[in-house]
């Protein structure tokens, strides 16, 4: 697959957008709908479980039809060429878990918006991509740095409309979890894969993924199996009640778009522009789609509207992105020489 050869990075950041926006929408309605047998909605604990394992094994389908494994390191078990991660690949994969499973939990918290949990996650993770650039020497150009700029805005914004964070606990140390696994994450792929080669996007993508997946599962039947507090109950339904409900549809459909969006993001990630721009990129267009999921599911099914300022701070971010994709155009037209 030479995925910069047959779309340019804005398209791959569209289609991102397109299968986000269906994630968001099902995970929120799953999460604020009683469920019928239970008479309230499902937890996020209580989906988690499902989605991640429906997520890993369509992933794993995904590395083995497309032949991505031929391009991961490997090793020889039995005469069989079985992928292997390096060192840093496997440290990556630790990091992707903890995004892996916080990024669907951020949109199930009661009385905390999607576009206001997304606006801290996104904004976190924007503050430290630039910080990642500089410390590996990479040049952070003009309108990364203005974006960074109108994504602090919206913060601003959104922040000064709520009053302050006020947050519940979990969702606390689900953005603390978020940030730590996204700077992980970009730590090691400018250490070994951010060079502009498609086989290295595809050995990432794999000796990462065959880590992070099976990872993020078996941490969440660890805290299922240590039997503490209503946590755990919740997540013993997610791993063995849920499967024999008419909730495992709609549970599927979450697991196959995290699997595809999963492909998706690595691509942009991996571009070998600046992190404070492709990071701002993928970032932004998920929290689009965060809150074009929040109108759709109000106008459908009666749910709260965002807020004015969150829907201002989305305008700001729409507005980076347009930035981000035209910006560096025009530089390229400016300095390329002229025709004689």
């Amino acid at each position: 697959m030479t995925a910069r050869r047959t779309l340019p990075l804005e398209g791959w950041v569209g289609l991102y957008l397109l299968l986000y926006l269906p994630n968001v929408m099902l995970t929120r309605y799953v999460t604020q709908v009683p469920h019928e047998g239970l008479g309230r909605p499902l937890t996020g604990l209580e989906t988690l479980p499902a989605t991640l394992i429906f997520n890993w094994v369509l992933t794993y389908l995904f590395i083995w039809l497309s032949g991505w494994h031929r391009d991961a390191n490997a090793v020889k078990i039995a005469g069989f060429r079985v992928p292997c991660p390096t060192w840093m690949t496997f440290l990556s994969g630790i990091g992707t878990s903890l995004v892996l499973f916080t990024v669907p939990l951020s949109f199930t918290f009661e009385g905390v918006s999607i576009p206001f949990i997304q606006l801290i996650m996104r904004g976190d993770v924007l503050i430290i991509a630039p910080i990642v650039d500089l410390i590996f020497g990479r040049k952070v150009r003009w309108w990364s740095w203005v974006a960074l700029a109108m994504v602090m805005a919206a913060l601003v914004i959104t922040l000064a409309d709520r009053g302050g964070l006020y947050l519940p606990p979990l969702a606390i140390l689900t953005v603390v979890l978020y940030t730590l696994g996204y700077f992980i994450r970009l730590a090691v792929m400018n250490r070994i894969s951010k060079d502009g080669n498609p086989a290295s996007v595809r050995r990432y993508f794999v000796e990462e993924k065959m880590i992070a997946l099976p990872l993020s599962v078996a941490a969440l039947a660890a805290v299922s199996a240590s039997g503490i507090g209503g946590q755990a109950g919740q997540l013993a339904f997610g791993f063995a009640g849920v499967w024999s409900d008419a909730v495992i549809w709609p549970l599927f459909l979450i697991g196959l778009t995290l699997a595809m969006i999963g492909v998706v993001a690595i691509v942009i990630l991996l571009d070998p522009h600046e992190n404070a721009y492709c990071v701002a990129l993928e970032r932004a267009a998920s929290l689009v789609a965060g809150i074009g999921g929040s109108v759709l599911l109000a106008w459908m099914f009666a749910q709260a509207m965002p807020r004015p300022a969150e829907l201002v701070g989305a305008g700001i971010l729409i507005a980076a992105i347009v930035l981000l994709s035209l910006a560096p155009r025009h530089a390229a037209r400016r300095a390329a020489p002229e025709p004689h």
